[in-house]
Parts: C-alpha cells; structure tokens; sequence
C-alpha cells in the first residue's frame, strides 16, 4: 500500500461516511418497499441494519472530526430498485464494498501510527462482515 498523509486518509473517511450515508438511504427505501411473506425476515434485518448504518456513519464523523477534517453532509447516489432480489444484491454489493474500504481504512490508520482510529474502526468493519453474511444467506449465496 502506498503512503498517504492523514488528509488523504480523511478525505477517504469522508468517501467513506458519504457511502454509509447512501447505506442508510437506499436500507430505508429497500425496507419500505420490499414485499412478500417470503421477505418479512430480512424486512426486519434490513431495519436493524439502518440503525447499525447510522452509528457506522456518527463513528466515521467523529474520526475525521478528531482527524481536523469536517464531516460529509453529502450522500453517494444509487439506482432506485423496487424488485426484492434486485435489492437485496443491491444491499450486498455495497455492504461487499465497504467491508474491503474498511479493512483497508484500518490498515491505513495503523501505517499512519493512528491506533485509537483503527480501534474505533474495528466496529464497523465486523458489524459489515455480518451484513455481508446476513444478505448472503437470504440470497442463499
């Protein structure tokens, strides 16, 4: 990995609350429109998800603010999808996304010697890998 300065790192995190805010919005949509008895369940996954996504998004803001940066207002666009199993890939494909910008933000801050960011990341990288894996088994991947 090549070096980068801790303002190259914090505009990273910032790409990186933009893409959680986008996970909050298209987990919102994505809840309210899937139907179906065979969905309830992960209807349900998708709720508890938002909430994760918003403390993943409050722990990011913090992290560039400690790092002197200002917090995104801005979220990433995504394509509107009302098909279940659409959306459902939808939902792992970014959650796939970001659990690689994770690690990679974790391995980034230990190179920078920025321990206490790493830890404060380790959260969301493992509460990422569950969704992974939640939206893995409902596809039945």
């Amino acid at each position: 990995m090549d070096t980068i300065s801790k303002q190259e790192f914090t505009e990273k995190l910032n790409a990186d609350l933009r893409m959680e805010f986008r996970s909050i919005m298209q987990y919102v949509q994505h809840a309210a429109t899937i139907k179906g008895a065979r969905y309830q369940n992960m209807v349900e996954e998708l709720e508890r998800h938002t909430e994760q996504e918003l403390r993943h998004a409050m722990a990011l803001a913090r992290q560039i603010d400690f790092l002197g940066g200002l917090p995104a207002s801005t979220a990433a666009s995504f394509d509107t999808v009302t098909d279940p199993e659409l959306a459902l890939r939808q939902d792992l494909e970014l959650e796939q996304r970001q659990l690689e910008r994770y690690r990679e933000r974790v391995a980034m801050a230990t190179e920078l010697d920025l321990p206490d960011v790493a830890e404060a990341l380790g959260p969301l990288l493992r509460e990422t890998q569950e969704h992974v894996r939640d939206l893995m088994t409902a596809l039945g991947d």
